[in-house]
């Protein structure tokens, strides 16, 4: 059985960045970290590559060096512990985007704290300290770390402030807010900016959420929300409509124009592959 993804609360609720992981629907994802098990499997894996590399790696540079003083054997040496424990890690997971070749396999990807792709330093730091954790201590100090650590991380995630998610999760967005009949005809005659994905996704989670709030809360939120949303919108709305009815004919009105679009650039494909 898949585990849904956690909807982040938003607006007073959390503070979304460019950085988050973002649906198209403007909804930040908390993914759920990977399990012991699969980090297990994973770094297996991830290993058996590395011993492989490790070794062809070594084989060449020895043959490269045969005949020659032990000075540059050993240089061979650790050149190729360099190779395979520090640029290959590094280099694989800033390029895919924090998926190793067992991460791949097993549906896994790092990310950074706030669920945003790794960099070139988050993939070094985890590979240097990895080196030392998994090889030098063989794993102990990182089994112990994930096992105590509530997102399972290993010490060089703590050093790197990364975790590992499960990237193959099944997602449920809850149905879009209707278009409210009374602001219909100013929303589809209104200038509507697009809006910043954090203002999206406070309006939408708000929307979701309203009846929860109490009727104090619905109109202190759904007050400060709309004060941010009429900035990208014009003519102002009707006076007197209701924060929420106002947002919620926002964002049907943005949505009806995003399908209306992608309807568009699909009839404008077709046209031209009949062309061809």
């Amino acid at each position: 059985m898949s585990t849904q993804p956690a909807i982040q609360p938003a607006t007073e609720f959390a503070t979304i960045t460019t950085d988050d992981l973002v649906t198209g629907e403007g909804v930040a994802l908390d993914l759920p970290p990977a399990s012991l098990g699969l980090r297990l499997a994973s770094g297996l894996i991830d290993l058996v590559v590395m011993v492989v590399l490790f070794t062809t790696s070594l084989l060449v540079l020895l043959v490269a060096t045969i005949n020659v003083d032990q000075a540059l054997v050993d240089a061979a040496i650790v050149a190729a512990s360099i190779i395979t424990f520090a640029v290959y890690p590094t280099v694989l997971e800033t390029l895919t985007r924090g998926r190793s070749l067992g991460k791949l396999a097993l549906g896994l990807r790092t990310v950074r704290d706030d669920a945003g792709p790794i960099s070139f330093h988050h993939a070094l730091v985890r590979a240097l300290i990895g080196y030392v954790e998994i090889i030098v201590c063989s794993g102990v100090l990182a089994f112990f770390s994930m096992l105590v650590s509530s997102k399972g991380k290993r010490l060089g995630d703590f050093a790197a402030g990364t975790y590992v998610i499960r990237d193959r999760v099944a997602l449920r967005l809850p149905p879009p807010p209707p278009m409210p009949p009374e602001l219909a005809h100013w929303a589809r005659n209104a200038d509507l900016a697009s809006l910043p994905t954090g203002l999206a996704l406070a309006v939408r989670q708000f929307l979701g959420r309203l009846p929860a709030l109490d009727p104090h809360s619905r109109h202190r939120v759904g007050t400060d929300l709309l004060a941010e949303v009429r900035r990208y919108v014009a003519p102002a709305p009707p006076t007197g409509a209701p924060p929420e009815m106002v947002l919620g004919a926002v964002i049907a009105e943005r949505r009806d124009r995003d399908l209306a679009r992608l309807r568009r650039d699909d009839e404008f494909r077709s046209r031209l592959a009949a062309r061809d």
